[in-house]
């Protein structure tokens, strides 16, 4: 698994931040017995269901030491990936106490660079440099509730199944900026919206 990592990555993966991913798989196991993060089904493929699906938004990084922020982080994914793989500071934000206490307990026992936020994306202030978000809301709702953390250098970099395509079709109504859609490496039908420079208002 380490060689999928270092290739969706595009550079080697440390023996360090192997063994982190390797401790979150193992909280996360035993957490979802007591609150349903992740869908059961999925636990047996769970480092290319999640890990590996989570670690190839790293690619969409504008520079490293980028500041991010994953909204509605819930199991910690994509943040907590993030978070092992990345140079600058990570904010999870969740508003589902016991998902945020797992996440505390998940930063704490890992010693990661993240910060976790009980609370709803519209609540939260600052900007980032990255904004990444997991079957949370619409594409549309979605910039809607983070937009206040955005400036015009944010890349959005948003997973998404089959729906892209229309979604991006929807928020294009209300939004502008550069929007495009890239593969995912671990599913032929999901995508990843990629935006930039995104600003309300129609064309």
């Amino acid at each position: 698994m380490t060689n999928k990592l270092t290739q969706v990555l595009g550079r080697p993966v440390s023996r360090e931040t192997y063994e982190r991913l390797e401790a979150y798989v193992k909280l996360l196991v035993v957490e979802n017995e007591r609150q349903n993060l992740v869908s059961r089904g999925t636990l047996e493929g769970l480092w290319d269901r999640h890990i590996i699906d989570s670690a190839q938004l790293i690619g969409f990084e504008p520079r490293p030491g980028s500041a991010w922020v994953d909204i509605g982080s819930g199991a910690g994914l994509p943040g907590v990936i993030v978070a092992c793989l990345v140079e600058g500071p990570v904010m999870l934000v969740e508003p589902r106490r016991l998902r945020a206490d797992f996440l505390q307990r998940v930063v704490s026992e890992l010693g990661l660079p993240a910060e976790v936020r009980q609370a709803k994306a519209e609540r939260i202030t600052g900007s980032f440099d990255v904004i990444t978000g997991r079957a949370v809301a619409s594409l549309s709702r979605f910039l809607s509730m983070c937009d206040h953390l955005s400036t015009k250098k944010t890349v959005w970099v948003l997973p998404k199944g089959r729906s892209a395509q229309s979604e991006l079709v929807e928020a294009r109504r209300t939004w502008q900026g550069s929007f495009r859609v890239e593969p995912s490496v671990t599913d032929d039908d999901a995508k990843i919206v990629v935006a930039t420079e995104v600003r309300a208002g129609k064309r």
